[in-house]
This record gives C-alpha cells, structure tokens and sequence, in this order.
C-alpha cells in the first residue's frame, strides 16, 4: 500500500451535508406520493387528467409517474374507462403495515395511561368481520379477568368497542355486515337482545348522539363498558378503545367522566395514526 492509499484509508469518511431544509424536496418523489395519496382517499379509480389538475402536476409528469408506478404494481390502468387505480403492490405495503401490529404498538402506552387514570381495565380492539378482535388488555390493579383477552374474538354487536366502530361506518356498509336475523348472535340470557338490524341501527345512532358506545351486560353480567372509535386519515374506524367496569359502582355522571377519558385517549391515537377525529 503506497502512501497516498495509506493516508486515505485514515481519513474520516465525510457524508455529504443534506440540504438545510427538508424541503428541498425531490419533485418526482413528494409527486409519487401525492399521486399514490390521492388514489388512496378516492372513492374510486381516476383518469390522470384529473390527477393532474387536483394536485396541480403537469398532465405529462402524471401521465409518467403512473407508468412507472404500474410498472412496479402500484398503480393498475383501467384502459375501459382511462383511469387509474391503486394497484396489488400497493395493497401488499398496506398488509405489511397491519403485520407490524403499529396500533399495537402506538396504542399501548396511551392505554396504560388512561388504565392508570381511571382506575379500571381498558383494551383495544379491531374490527374484524362481524367480530372485534382483541389486541391490548389493560388490567387494573386488583380488577378480575375479563373474558375480553388478547386475540379473544366477540361479537362487534354486542360490545362497546364494536358499536362505537359500527357507528362511525356508512348505514349501507353496517347494513351489509348485517343482511338478516341470521347475522345476530347472543351471549347471554340477561343481556340486551339485539336481534335484527333496526335495533342495531337504534343503538349505534344512540351511540352517535351520546358521543361514545355503551354496553351494559351484554358480554358479561354486571359489568358494563364505554368506547370510542379510532378513525385513520379517511375518518374510517379501524380500531376502538374501551374501559370495563362494575356497573352498579359507577353513576351516570362517573360514566360520562369515564367516556371523556376514553375519547381523548381515542383522539390521540388517531392523532398518531395520521388519523382525524369526526365531529360530533
């Protein structure tokens, strides 16, 4: 090694400086981006010289960008009707965000807080299907077991994390999940009989009007629950936290206390998923 590749191999690698403001931005990447934004919050696929003028991009760099974005899989061209939809890549990013469990993860200290004050079991759950699953359960020092454990499944109908996802859904899409009589199931004896769609549809417009979900013994004598939706960047409810408590220890105005902490503690998950809090 002569002196020269001595002397170079010692000297400290220097990274070049990135401009000062992010915003110096790559033009082809922020548009890439807003393209793939746009096509993620539209009701359906769209022709690119509406793309164009909703984001003010040339007509020619769209029409690019989303040849290089069906290339990849992003994006598929309906040729019929000379529009442009979010295509399998896309959808494979988006399971891959569910994999990484990030409610999960974002959630959990914003539960354990609210469990720490209020004082009673909370958890957070998902829709899935005509089911909510169970995720996070928050335990409350000296509380019993809830049958509402993690990857534990029950009915959205019956709990108060699945109205208050239910109540934030379009009547058609809540109509569909619940064409008939056959859709309803029940727990228990003593719980409140929800056995066709216009008594769901009284309980989850309840629910709107009150501003949070209410359960009382539906999923298990004695106890009662409060929740709140969690909505993402399109006001679409993927998730709800809830809080477990004995019924008969808790009034009205100590519920409606309970229901406040619950809200903030959904809003500031939304908050963090990007999300937005419709208006009451």
């Amino acid at each position: 090694m002569n002196e020269y590749h001595r002397q170079a191999s010692t000297r400290p690698v220097v990274e070049p400086a990135l401009p000062e403001s992010a915003a110096a931005k790559v033009p082809a990447a922020d548009q890439t981006l807003r393209i793939l934004s746009l096509l993620a919050t539209s009701r359906g696929p769209m022709a690119a010289t509406m793309i164009a003028a909703q984001l003010d991009i040339p007509r020619s760099s769209v029409y690019h960008l989303l040849t290089t974005l069906q290339e990849h899989g992003y994006v598929m061209h309906l040729p019929e009707e000379r529009r442009y939809g979010l295509g399998i890549a896309a959808v494979a990013l988006s399971s891959a965000y569910e994999r990484q469990e990030p409610l999960t993860r974002i959630g959990r200290p914003l539960l354990a807080a609210l469990v720490d004050r209020v004082g009673v079991s909370g958890h957070l759950a998902v829709p899935h299907g005509r089911d909510v699953l169970y995720v996070i359960e928050e335990r409350s020092a000296g509380s019993p077991p809830l049958v509402t454990d993690v990857d534990v499944r029950l009915p959205m109908h019956l709990t108060a994390s699945g109205r208050a996802i239910l109540a934030m859904m379009s009547k058609a899409q809540v109509r569909a999940l619940y064409p008939s009589s056959d859709a309803f199931v029940h727990r228990t004896a003593a719980a409140e009989q929800i056995d066709r769609y216009s008594k769901l549809r009284s309980v989850l417009d309840d629910t709107l009007n009150r501003g949070y979900a209410l359960e009382r013994g539906s999923v298990t004598d004695g106890l009662a629950s409060v929740g709140t939706a969690v909505l993402d960047h399109r006001g679409w409810p993927v998730a709800a936290i809830a809080v477990t408590f004995p019924e008969q220890r808790f009034s009205d105005t100590q519920v409606a206390a309970l229901a406040a902490d619950v809200q903030t503690t959904a809003e500031a998950l939304s908050s963090r998923i990007h999300g937005r809090r419709v208006a009451s």
